[in-house]
């Protein structure tokens, strides 16, 4: 598959969200957009982490590019979620976007100590919401470098 951003192929992006409403914005907001990507959307944390571990129905999972995180998630959440990836040294390298509703202080500042690579809350409005999805789309896979797969 080849983009017109420039990269040999489109990003491959796993959504961990539980709010189907959210997962079509984010849907229409890369449609929007003029990066090819490849949206992976799994509804909670153990699904990530299966998806991510390539266990269960996600043995062929591609490896994401990126992944874009729910924190408040049913069964396993997104704090969980980062604990686990970035305890894992094949799959520590992954950059997350946590894309959240809170706007706790403490929620923001967990996610960093846990690693995240950015906090992003969610706009209540659509088309702030879509905007916000394409203006980080733009930067990580225009601007950004990320790093290559580690080698098994």
């Amino acid at each position: 598959m080849n983009a017109e951003s420039g990269t040999a192929e489109g990003a491959q992006i796993l959504l961990v969200e539980d709010n189907p409403g959210d997962v079509r914005l984010t849907k229409e907001a890369f449609k929007q957009g003029r990066i090819e990507n490849d949206l992976y959307v799994v509804s909670d944390g153990t699904e990530a982490l299966e998806f991510l571990t390539q266990e269960h129905e996600y043995s062929d999972a591609p490896r994401p590019d990126l992944i874009l995180l729910d924190l408040n998630l049913p069964r396993t959440d997104g704090e969980e979620v980062l604990l686990e990836l970035k305890a894992d040294p094949e799959l520590r390298s992954i950059p997350v976007i946590v894309l959240t509703s809170s706007r706790a202080e403490e929620d923001i500042a967990r996610s960093y100590e846990l690693h995240a690579n950015a906090y992003l809350t969610k706009p209540v409005d659509p088309d702030e919401f879509i905007e916000t999805v394409r203006a980080f789309e733009e930067f990580w896979f225009s601007v950004v470098r990320l790093p290559p797969e580690v080698e098994k």
